[in-house]
């Protein structure tokens, strides 16, 4: 039985990742009437954007400590983040430490920004076309994206440290009436697949119970007829885009 709740656990946390995927795809496709296969491509672009972003948080300096020598007895070259030298050690390190959430959350603005370039640059040129260019120029950009980060991050896996008070793992099996340590799942996981959940009911929310989600739902359904109602579809339609 524990078996089986662990699958589970790790079903929900990759078909988390799977669901924020297919929920852009699903948008840019109802929305736009595109078949976007580069949404997986830029969905790897958001990851490398934040890995950016992580790398200059925890960038460094070289330093001269007099009060300390190496074996030679030289003074010791040690090298400080900028941060930590910018904020002072509490708060600079406390940056360092959550230096991956907080370039996720960084990257969400860049990669909102890039995505209305692309509609604006690319797309929209495609909206009446067949799918089948839509899929050839999708699919091109994709490949041209995927060797753009092969060039500067190369093909080997990029590890990502969690923060300090995420580190460790939550025994689950003791929540549901388990021994102690039978179902042990990590909390970095845990996190993720509740942050997933928070995005998607917010979108949710955002397109089943705002006036701005309404006339994007309904100029899914009836394009011509939102428009001729006095509404510009088009500028609506950018929005889900940039989500």
């Amino acid at each position: 039985m524990d078996a089986i709740i662990l699958q589970v656990l790790n079903g929900l946390d990759k078909g988390s990742a799977y669901t924020l995927i297919a929920l852009g795809l699903t948008l840019i496709f109802g929305t736009l009437g595109v078949v976007n296969f580069a949404h997986g491509a830029l969905f790897m672009l958001g990851a490398f954007c934040a890995v950016t972003l992580n790398r200059l948080l925890t960038l460094s300096m070289e330093v001269v400590d007099e009060t300390r020598t190496d074996f030679l007895g030289n003074p010791l070259v040690i090298y400080v983040p900028y941060v930590e030298e910018w904020f002072g050690t509490q708060f600079g390190g406390a940056i360092i430490d959550w230096s991956v959430p907080l370039a996720i959350l960084l990257a969400i603005p860049v990669m909102a920004l890039i995505g209305l370039a692309m509609e604006r640059g690319l797309i929209k040129y495609f909206y009446k076309r067949p799918h089948a260019e839509q899929i050839l120029v999708t699919f091109g950009l994709a490949i041209v994206l995927q060797q753009i980060v092969k060039y500067f991050y190369g093909a080997n896996p990029i590890a990502t440290p969690a923060p300090d008070a995420f580190q460790g793992s939550f025994d689950f099996g003791v929540l549901i009436g388990f021994e102690p340590f039978t179902i042990i799942y990590p909390y970095w996981r845990l996190v993720y697949f509740c942050f997933a959940a928070v995005v998607i009911a917010a979108v949710f929310a955002f397109l089943r119970y705002t006036t701005f989600g309404m006339v994007v739902r309904a100029g899914m359904v009836d394009r011509e007829t939102v428009g001729l109602l006095g509404i510009n579809i088009g500028r609506r339609f950018t929005m889900p885009k940039v989500v």
